[in-house]
């Protein structure tokens, strides 16, 4: 599974979710499994939006026949879009469906990792990271994904209450840290908390 990470700050609010309901016009592209984001929490006018395909092959064929027509109704409306694409390796908590319909906030983390420590970071988040998580009250569920060439990684995690989340967060996250190395193998780490827009999931 192809996961596509979506980071752009609005600039036209109105223009650009008038533009966001266009998108459902992925429903008939082949291979589309599901997009849905938000806004950022911590970041003014900054959306994150996160579409899944079931393989590079089906999204390539989309960008290069559906793409800019659906894209055409927000030009304007925001600037400084970044677009990454990774490949799914795991699960964050079993049997992970890229669904949003019960998700109320998304978590995403993006680590870039020096190559040699990219297998042992691969699998701290394995044994140390994703059994805290799955075992945190308003976890849902998450992915573990990897844009190969460059040694970076995607967390993303769906939760279902801010509250919830912020009792995974406080003191655990410092002892897990710890654990898993994490100073040795990260280069470098950025994340960012999303509030859903439903209206935005396709």
């Amino acid at each position: 599974m192809l996961v596509k990470w979506m980071r752009c700050t609005v600039v036209d609010k109105v223009g650009f979710e008038r533009g966001q309901r266009k998108w459902a016009g992925l429903l008939g592209e082949p291979g589309f499994r599901a997009q849905g984001g938000g806004w950022s929490r911590g970041r003014q006018g900054v959306v994150h939006l996160f579409g899944f395909w079931e393989s590079r092959a089906f999204y390539d064929s989309f960008m290069a026949r559906s793409h800019d027509r659906l894209a055409a109704s927000q030009t304007g409306t925001y600037q400084d879009m970044r677009v990454r694409l990774f490949e799914y390796r795991f699960d964050v908590k079993t049997g992970f469906e890229p669904m949003f319909a019960d998700a109320d906030l998304l978590r995403v983390a993006h680590c870039r990792v020096h190559q040699e420590r990219a297998e042992h970071f691969a699998l701290m988040q394995e044994k140390v990271w994703n059994p805290a998580m799955a075992g945190s009250p308003g976890m849902l569920r998450g992915i573990f994904a990897e844009a190969e060439p460059d040694n970076e990684f995607l967390v993303l995690s769906m939760w279902d209450s801010a509250a919830e989340r912020a009792k995974y967060r406080t003191e655990r996250v410092e002892r897990l840290a710890l654990r898993a190395q994490i100073g040795a193998d990260v280069a470098a780490i950025a994340g960012d908390v999303i509030d859903m827009e439903p209206a935005w999931t396709v």
